[in-house]
C-alpha cells in the first residue's frame, strides 16, 4: 500500500478557499498499474461518499475499485478518512488537497472537472466551473472581478 497526496497549484484573483462543492464529488484521475506499468486510456471517478466491495476480502471497500485491461489485476483505492480535503488558499503556490491509499495502482494525473466552491472577498459563495482550466466571474457585493487559473497539479508520496 501507498500513501498519495494530491497538490494542486491555481493563481486566485479576489477569492479564496477553492475547494470541492461538496462531500459527493467526483475526482477524476489518470491510473496506472503497478504491476504492469499499463496506463488507462481514460480517466476514471473517485467519489468519496461511495465505496465498493474489494473481492477476494472479508468486508474490504474502497472508494475505486478497478482491475487492470493489461494483467488483469484487481487494485483499489481509498482516502484517508483521517485528513479532509483542504480548501487550496495557497495562491500561485502548490498546495496539499486530499491523500488516498493505493493497493496496485498510482495516480498519475487529475482533471479539475465538476462544481467547485470558492469564498469571494466578501464571504459570498461562488460555484466555479473550469473551462479549459479557467473561471471567470464578477463579484456584485465586491465590485470586483474573480478569476481563478487551474496551473496544475502534482501527486506524490504523502
Amino acid at each position: 500500500m501507498v500513501r498519495l497526496k494530491l497538490e494542486i497549484q491555481a493563481d486566485l484573483e479576489n477569492v479564496t478557499d477553492l475547494r470541492p462543492s461538496s462531500d459527493d464529488f467526483d475526482y477524476f484521475f489518470n491510473v496506472t498499474c503497478t504491476a504492469c506499468h499499463e496506463a488507462h486510456p481514460k480517466s476514471v471517478s473517485v467519489n468519496r461518499a461511495q465505496e465498493r466491495e474489494v473481492s477476494g476480502s472479508k468486508n474490504a471497500t474502497a472508494h475505486f475499485v478497478w482491475r487492470c485491461g493489461n494483467c488483469k489485476r484487481e487494485s483499489s483505492a481509498k482516502f484517508d478518512p483521517s485528513i479532509p480535503v483542504r480548501p487550496y488558499r495557497d495562491s500561485g503556490n502548490l498546495a496539499e488537497l486530499l491523500v488516498i491509499e493505493c493497493r496496485g495502482l498510482e495516480f498519475v494525473g487529475f482533471d479539475p472537472r465538476g462544481t467547485w466552491t470558492c469564498n469571494g472577498n466578501t464571504g459570498k459563495l461562488f460555484d466555479v466551473e473550469f473551462q479549459d482550466g479557467d473561471w471567470y466571474e464578477y463579484d456584485e457585493d465586491a465590485r470586483l472581478p474573480v478569476q481563478i487559473n487551474f496551473k496544475g497539479s502534482r501527486w506524490s508520496r504523502a
